[in-house]
Parts: structure tokens; sequence; C-alpha cells
């Protein structure tokens, strides 16, 4: 049933089902014949993989939702399952983190109670049901800001007033900055400068009103890629895997309603998909859940983060050489693909897997085979729809940061193992002037294998399939091309972490319940607390900082902040005093963390200029560490 889907010929392959050119579907209309013969042999490759087996495989059952449920579901996603139901009384970290949402931000949860509050009146729920506007003023009380700067001064509602644009009574949302003036005025950003300071959409709100009707549908046009770039921040880039996992929590919740309101802006329905659970594999290799795998790998190798088998398949590929031509594309062949499957499956742990006789070509079907048999998809079912979606957001800018958004939602053990694949995928494409495989052709080759995914069933006519075979390729281009920025958390992301800190901190002091953040430290409390106590003395001299090591020789140093000092430099200072056990240790090895203050933890890149930070967190404890400390 699946065959005529799929198998299509190369006239077929060139041109709709209604006979258009393949130009109008929307996507990158450049892309030549070649690259998208290689998608369709390669969904034949998968379909002929799968052979007789496939009506075995349990369908992964997509649910279709009551009116109002996925509200409901995300707002509890969104850590705000507390604004409504039984628990609504229970909202001080809810004020405390609507306090810090900008204003798009809050029209996206303000759009989605709305609906599960009528939908709780219609079934007549007994719950105490909060009128959506009171939510939003029991923020009066904290007088928060936000820091993403975000709001132009014409829309900012006054300190003083409680009503909307519209002259109605309506929730008063306290936004602004705490600096002085708007990064608006006073960043300079060009095209392809990706700015992570203000709220993506917040640029995307600000880019309709300033030029209505000039926002161009860019698609995929042109087949080369913008060159785009982080500008350099001072306070220092913060990538995923820096932050505490009390802190990573927040900026979940935060991606999530970010991206919600980008889409709500740009007029695309953002919808999660939710899996009815199914049976699956407790054990084994192939078509076993993520978690499962891993955690019969940490059994063996404590702390891995990527399947084995997945890393093992990789090695196996680059030992060859990735100058192969056609490397990824040319399948193995098949029996033999299924044969070695079974016998990994029998004895890839017990070590008595012989690899010498694996073929390049087979271990890359094998390496796709891993990602197709997930019981669910590597993206995860819900957001693979999003991440489709995708390729709809007007400009390349915008679907780099709905990218970069997804990115931070997916779960660890999904993310790391896609930013494996892609650092992989890259390398590939580093030599391609040997194995002829360009950004176009992985992309090609790759987008069946992340995007078709075996559980959702046959339900897309031929039409849609040509119009997702391009836009999903596309994407896939962009997550090849741009992974580096994908993983970084943006700035405003992190400063409103840092307000909801600073937030909650004030309240908790209120009520004499401030507990101790830096539960970690390697030193003792009373050092700690000594500290704490001496921190603010007029006798401890302006501009200087206090920065513990307590794994090198020199376990503590004051350093004196100028304009261009950085983190780096701190390091260095501190491995160039040198003693027996602490020469090993390497500046890639070690880092200074921001520990405390308005942060939990916070690893800071070498390049991060510390006055800067200083300035922004002047309560924090400075530790250097390793990472695996």
């Amino acid at each position: 049933r699946r065959s005529g889907q799929y198998t299509m010929n190369h006239d077929h392959s060139k041109k709709t089902p209604d006979g258009a050119s393949f130009d109008r579907s929307g996507s990158q209309d450049s892309l030549d014949e070649l690259c998208m013969d290689d998608y369709w042999k390669e969904l034949e490759n998968i379909h002929e993989t799968r052979g007789n087996n496939h009506e075995e495989r349990v369908a992964l059952v997509v649910k279709e939702p009551d009116e109002g449920e996925l509200e409901e579901e995300w707002l509890k996603e969104a850590g705000l399952s507390n604004l409504f139901g039984e628990s609504s009384g229970d909202s001080l970290e809810s004020v405390v983190f609507l306090s810090t949402l900008t204003r798009t931000q809050k029209a996206a949860v303000e759009k989605r109670v709305e609906t599960v509050t009528q939908t709780m009146r219609k079934k007549n729920k007994q719950h105490q049901i909060p009128d959506v506007r009171d939510i939003f003023r029991l923020q009066n009380d904290s007088k928060g800001k936000v820091c993403d700067g975000s709001e132009p001064s014409t829309m900012r509602t006054s300190e003083n007033e409680n009503e909307t644009q519209d002259g109605t009574k309506g929730p008063k949302f306290s936004l602004g900055m705490d600096e002085r003036k708007s990064p608006l005025e006073d960043i300079p950003f060009s095209d392809t400068d990706i700015n992570l300071e203000i709220s993506f959409a917040e640029q995307a709100a600000n880019l309709k009103d300033s030029s209505v009707g000039k926002m161009c549908k860019s698609g995929g046009g042109d087949t080369l890629l913008p060159n785009f770039r982080l500008p350099k921040d001072k306070t220092g880039t913060t990538k995923i895997g820096d932050l505490a996992p009390q802190d990573m929590k927040k900026v979940y919740s935060l991606a999530l309603i970010e991206l919600t309101a980008l889409y709500d802006i740009l007029g695309t329905e953002f919808k999660q998909q939710k899996a009815v659970k199914i049976k699956t594999k407790d054990s084994g290799l192939f078509g076993v859940p993520l978690s499962v795998l891993l955690e019969q790998d940490q059994k063996k190798v404590p702390g891995t983060k990527i399947p084995l088998i997945f890393q093992k398949l990789i090695a196996q590929i680059e030992e060859a050489t990735l100058e192969t031509e056609g490397l990824l594309r040319i399948p193995g062949v098949a029996t033999r693909v299924k044969s070695l499957c079974q016998e990994l499956e029998a004895k890839f742990y017990e070590g008595t897997f012989n690899w010498e006789n694996v073929k390049q070509h087979d271990a890359a079907s094998l390496l796709k085979l891993f990602i197709r048999e997930l019981p669910q998809p590597l993206l995860t079912v819900e957001y693979l729809k999003a991440f489709q979606d995708v390729q709809n957001l007007p400009t390349k800018k915008q679907q780099l940061q709905a990218l970069n958004l997804l990115v931070l939602l997916l779960p660890e053990a999904n993310r790391d193992t896609l930013k494996v694949l892609l650092e992989f995928l890259q390398r590939v494409i580093d030599h391609r002037d040997k194995n002829k495989m360009t950004l176009k052709n992985v992309a090609m080759v790759m987008a069946p294998n992340l995007f078709t995914f075996h559980g959702f069933g046959a339900k897309t006519i031929e039409q849609s399939e040509f119009v997702m075979a391009a836009g999903t390729a596309n994407v896939m281009r962009f997550m090849i091309q741009y992974q580096k920025l994908l993983w970084t958390i943006p700035k405003f992301i992190v400063n409103q972490v840092r307000k909801q800190n600073t937030e909650r901190q004030k309240k908790e002091k209120k009520d004499k319940a401030m507990k101790k953040l830096l539960k970690k430290m390697a030193y003792d409390r009373e050092k700690h607390e000594k500290q704490e106590k001496t921190y603010n003395d007029a006798d401890v001299p302006q501009g200087v900082i206090r920065v513990q090591a307590p794994h090198l020789s020199k376990v503590s140093m004051a350093i004196q902040l100028t304009e261009e000092l950085k983190a780096g430099d701190i390091v260095a200072r501190f491995l160039s005093q040198k003693s027996g056990s602490v020469q090993t240790l390497k500046k890639e090895e070690v880092f200074l963390y921001e520990i405390g203050g308005n942060i939990g933890e916070r690893c800071l890149d070498h390049d991060t200029y510390m006055k800067d930070l200083y300035q922004l967190n002047p309560n924090a404890e400075w530790v250097i560490k390793s990472k695996q400390s």
C-alpha cells in the first residue's frame, strides 16, 4: 500500500501529479533534478528495506485532541498548569514567571488560557476558573520589567494606567528595560546578523508594524544560503550545556512560549502532536526508544549521552574514508543489511560482532535504519510537524530562529544524538570534492530518514508529498548548515531566566525562605558565608572579584576587572601557577563559571568580557573548574 506512494520513475519526479513544473512547490526552485532523484530513490530504498515485515510494525497513532485539550497540554508544558484547574490558587511561581514575559509572549499565553477557560466553562468543571485578565493583573505587585528591550517606546503602557490599546480594561503589561536605552537603538544589525538580544517574536512584530506588506516570502529560492552569523556578545555566548538543569527547565518553558508567539505573529499554526503510547521493545538496538538504549549503554559506559551503536556506526563509516563517492546516497545491499542488523542485535553488547566485514555503504544504511526505526522520531512526535512547518515561515532568518527554539525544546537524548548526526553530516560534506556529496545532496538523502516517519501511516497524497519533499530537504539543509547557531541559547531568553531568578529571590527574601543557591560548591559553607558577608563591605575595592579554584594549586585569587579582561585570561592566570598535579590540565578543559546571583550556574566561554558580565550579575560567585567536575 505504500509502494504506490513512494515508487516514482524519473519523469514523475520532475513533475508534480498535476503536470505543473516542480518549481511551484514553494520550496527551493533551484534544486537540480539529480538532487530530487536522490530524494525519491532514498524513499524507494527505505521501502525496499522495510520489505515484507512492514505490516508487522505498529503504527504510532497520533491522537486527535478534544477542544481545549491542546491548549491545556501547552500550558502544562510551559509550566503554567497552575493558571487553571484545581491548583489555580498556587501561582507564586507563575506570577514571577509571567512578570518576565514580553508583550508577544504574554499574548500567546493569554490566548491559550482564554481557550482553556472557555472550554472549562462549557464543560461546567467545578474548578475555580480565573479570568485571564486577573492572571496578568496579579503582576502589578511585582514591578518586574523584561530585559529584552523589545518594546518600542510608543507601545509601552504607562505605570499608572490599566488599559489596553483599544481602550478597554485589560491586563497591565509592565514592559520596558532595566537599562536606559533599548538595544534596538544601540546595536546596528545587518540582514545576516542573528539578533539574540531581542525576542524573535517581538522582532517579527516590529518588522510587521514598520513594513506592512514588505515581508517577502523567501521560500527556499536561492541555492546559496545566507551567511548568517552571531554578533559578538560581550557577556559571553551561552551554548546548550552551559546552564544548570534548573535554569534549562526555565529555558524550555520560555522557548515553547516564544516559538508559539513567533508562529502566532507570523500567522502559522503551531500544534504539538500527541502520540498515544504504544508498546515498545525494552532491550536491543534497532526499534528501541532512545531513553532505554541510553539506560542500558550507561551500565557499560557511565555518563554516555549518545547510543553506543550510533557512535560505532559513525566511527565505522569514517574509518574507511569520507572520500568515497556517493557516501550515504548509495545504499548497502538490502539482504546483507538485514542480516547484519540481526547479527548486531545478537552480538553487539557481547562484543563478539566482527566489524571488519562491514562494508562502508552497509554501515551507512544501518545508520539511517537506526534513525528510521526509532519507535518515536528523532525530532519527536510532538515537534516533527513543527520542524516540517518551519519551511512555511516568511523569511530565512525567521526559519532559522524557529529551528533554534525547536532544538531547545527537544529532550536531551534526542538533541545530543541529533547534534552528533549533524556534525557527522558536515564532515561528509567537507569532502564533497571527492565524494560528490554536497550540502544539497546530503540534505536530500537524509530528509526522508528524519521526516517520513513510519508511525504516521500513509495518509499524505502525492501532491503534498512533493511539497514536503523539497520543504523537508530545505529544513535539513538549514539544520546542517547552521548547526552551530542552533545550539546557542538566545541572550533574551537567558536574560529572562536571570530576571525570573532575581524576582523569585526577592519574593523568597520577603518570606525569609531564601535558600542557598550554591549547593554544589566544593569549598565549605563557612568560607562561602564569610565571603558573602564581606562582599558588600566598603573596604572591598570596587571592580575586584574573588575567583575560587578549589581543584587547582592556587585556590583563590582577587582579580581586578578591566575593560579588556576576558574569562580565558583569568583561567590562564590560574593555570600559570604551576604545581605537580595541575600541569596536566589544559586551558580547553577548564572554564570559569558564573554561579548564583541571578543565574543557577553558567559555564563561560573564554571570550566573555568580565567587566560587562559583572555589571549584569554583580552578586555572582566565580569558580574555575573542569566541565566534568
